[in-house]
Order: C-alpha cells, then sequence, then structure tokens
C-alpha cells in the first residue's frame, strides 16, 4: 500500500467538493480531491433544477440563508468571469389560492431579513401579463432567480482547480480517516489503496458523508448525523413550452413543491416532487407519480393537457430529516464544534447548495485558518 502526505484532502467531487477544493488549491495548499465514481458530479451535482435562487425562504442568520445569498453574488459574477452560461430569467412564486397569501407574504418578510431587497409583488392580472396561462391569487417576482449550466461551472471549477496544482483521484474511495495525530490519516479503497496524511481533509461525500464519519476513528460518534433519502422526481412537457419564468408554488416542509423550470434551451420541465426512499433507491421515474405532478401543476398551470407529462430524471436528496421532522440547516461541523484539528463535515448539503457553493467553500476555507472570507481569484487573475 503507497503512503503520501498532501496539505489537503477534499472526499467528493461534487459541486461543493470542486468548489472547496479550488478555493483550498488557491490559497496554496496542495490539495487532492478522493472520487469513488469516473468522473465529477454524477451524483446529486447533476440531478437539479439549476437553478440560481435568491434567498427568500431560509431562516435569518442560518447557513442556508447566509450561503444562498452570498453565494449567489459570487456565483454570477464567477460565471460572468468565466465564461459559464447563466442568466438571470427571473421567477414567479405565486400563491395559488386565496388561503396561500399569509404564507406569500410570510415568504416576502423573510427574503428582506435576508436582504433579498429586489422582489416585487405581482397581482393576478400582473402575472397575467408575464405568463398568461398561469392562475394564481398573488404572487412574488424575483429578478434574481436565474439557471445555470451546471456542467459547465463544475468544469470551471476543476479547472481551476487543476491550474492552481490539484491532483483529482478517480475511483478512489476513502475508506477510512484516523484522526488524534499529528495530521489526519486517510485510507482510500479502489484499486490501488493508499495511505494519506493531511493537514486538513474535509469530507464533502454528499449521501456518503454521514457514512465517512461513522468510520472517522476519533470522532465522537454524537457528531454523527442520522441520515434519510428523499428521490425527487421531474417530468418534461411535450408539446409547446408554456413559460419564460421559472414558476413556484408555496413551499412544502420537504422542499419548494412541484415548480416549472426552464432550462438554457428554454425546455420546460416540472419537479421535483418528494418521495422518501431507503437506501438501496433507484433513479428511475415511474410514470405512475404523474397523476400527483398533474394535480399539483393544474393548480397555477389549468390549462396542462392530459398526457402532456413525461418521465425525465430523478435526483436524491441527501437528507438529515424524514417526513414527520422540521427541515433543519445546513451541517457545517468545522473543528472548534466537534473538536478534531483540521476536519470538515459537510452534511445534508441539499438545495441552496449549487447556488450557494462558492460561499460555503469560503466558510470552510477561513474555518480552516486558511483564508480570509473574500474569494479567491482564478488562477487567470494570479
Amino acid at each position: 500500500m503507497s503512503r503520501f502526505f498532501v496539505d489537503a484532502i477534499v472526499v467528493g467531487a461534487g459541486v461543493i467538493g470542486l468548489a472547496v477544493a479550488r478555493k483550498l488549491a488557491l490559497c496554496g495548499l496542495e490539495t487532492i480531491i478522493l472520487e469513488r465514481s469516473n468522473a465529477i458530479g454524477t451524483e446529486t451535482s447533476s440531478r437539479n433544477s439549476e437553478v440560481i435562487h435568491a434567498g427568500l425562504y431560509y431562516p435569518q442568520g442560518s447557513l442556508k440563508a447566509t450561503a444562498c445569498v452570498e453565494g449567489r453574488a459570487a456565483l454570477y459574477d464567477y460565471c460572468a468571469r468565466r465564461g459559464v452560461e447563466a442568466r438571470r430569467v427571473g421567477k414567479i412564486l405565486l400563491a395559488a389560492s386565496p388561503e396561500e397569501l399569509p404564507k406569500l407574504e410570510a415568504i416576502a418578510a423573510a427574503a428582506k431579513r435576508n436582504g433579498v431587497l429586489d422582489l416585487v409583488p405581482l397581482s393576478p392580472s400582473d402575472v397575467a401579463n408575464l405568463e398568461p396561462e398561469l392562475h394564481c391569487a398573488g404572487a412574488l417576482f424575483s429578478p434574481s432567480t436565474g439557471i445555470i449550466d451546471s456542467h459547465g461551472y463544475m468544469q470551471a471549477l476543476r479547472d481551476d482547480f487543476e491550474t492552481a496544482g490539484g491532483m483529482l483521484a478517480f475511483n478512489t474511495p476513502a475508506a477510512a480517516i484516523t484522526c488524534g495525530g499529528a495530521k489526519i490519516g486517510l485510507t482510500t479503497g479502489g484499486a490501488e489503496p493508499a495511505e494519506i496524511e493531511a493537514s486538513f481533509v474535509v469530507n464533502a461525500a454528499g449521501h456518503g458523508a454521514p457514512g465517512l464519519a461513522a468510520r472517522t476513528a476519533g470522532l465522537s460518534r454524537k457528531m454523527v448525523p442520522s441520515q434519510w433519502y428523499a428521490k425527487g422526481n421531474y417530468f418534461s412537457l411535450s408539446g409547446r413550452q408554456p413559460f419564460a419564468h421559472l414558476v413556484y408554488p408555496m413551499p412544502d416542509h420537504a422542499g419548494l413543491g412541484v415548480h416549472a423550470t426552464v432550462d438554457l434551451n428554454g425546455r420546460c420541465r416540472f419537479g421535483p416532487d418528494v418521495e422518501w426512499v431507503d437506501e438501496n433507491h433507484s433513479l428511475d421515474v415511474s410514470a405512475s407519480r404523474a397523476e400527483q405532478f398533474y394535480g399539483a401543476i393544474r393548480r397555477y398551470w389549468p390549462g396542462l393537457r392530459d398526457g402532456a407529462l413525461q418521465p425525465d430524471y430523478a435526483g436524491i436528496r441527501p437528507k438529515l430529516h424524514n417526513a414527520t421532522m422540521p427541515m433543519p440547516d445546513f451541517r457545517i461541523d468545522v473543528p472548534h464544534l466537534h473538536g478534531v484539528k483540521g476536519l470538515v463535515n459537510l452534511f445534508g448539503i441539499e438545495s441552496p447548495g449549487l447556488t450557494g457553493s462558492l460561499a460555503i467553500a469560503d466558510m470552510v476555507a477561513v474555518a480552516l485558518g486558511v483564508a480570509s472570507n473574500k474569494e479567491a481569484p482564478t488562477p487567470s487573475q494570479l
């Protein structure tokens, strides 16, 4: 078994792992990413709505609110500098009935507390002018909500990381972590197992993060969360594409409701719903779930015709709660929380993780004492 030393190890090459590793590499650390699959972003990061969120829903002062609002500004700026396609298409957040208007007002108040000050109240006639086929009792328009080429973004992060000297090891699962010595030890699996020592280790393994934490010697079991899996199914729309904006109903306790998104090609899709599954889940979308989609969508788009929805794709949210629990905040477990020097565990980073990825990377670097809270320049600016 080979043995070697690096400054930092990041486990997981999803959007969060890539953003964190890029940040550490730009801070001058010799950094390696360990990825158990054979490519970047093969799990949660490639199976989402590709929405840049504004920061409307999250409790004031929460990690989700901070990461989303700060991350959104950083993300738009980064995409502009790096030539990644990102477009402020805007979102209509609507109350489908008068009974939902208080929820709409509560979201407007939460957004203001989070520093989102560009929301525009819309009457039903205002909505009809923007999207004639929508039905609602009232709405808010979020001009700073947008869509992004998530694959292009992840590739740009990878390019920055490798240009800064970072190394990516595919087909290399993290088997176990050992803390307590002068350095943190990590043992890899795969075809060529290795033992690596590092000053810093960031567990950004997504669905695998709680399991890896459980295999971390020297970390209290109290710091290892339970995990649940919430499948989000998406359906595409055949025929004419009806909307130019993103359309969101009122959120529920586990997600943002069955919303309508448009991609960068103008293609409309609906989802995700929430389907609680076990660890041995399938990513196939069952056509039988379409009935629930029709009912949810017709609350705000009555003109949806029968047979127009086609199963598309599914993703799995890395949940820290089940169907009966309130939705928790992100968990960014830094050394002063768990007592292990140099270790950061990232748990439950679901939406708005993509939007907040650069801000989360900054938080990790600051917590490890290797950077200020300002975004590092890209290699082309160095």
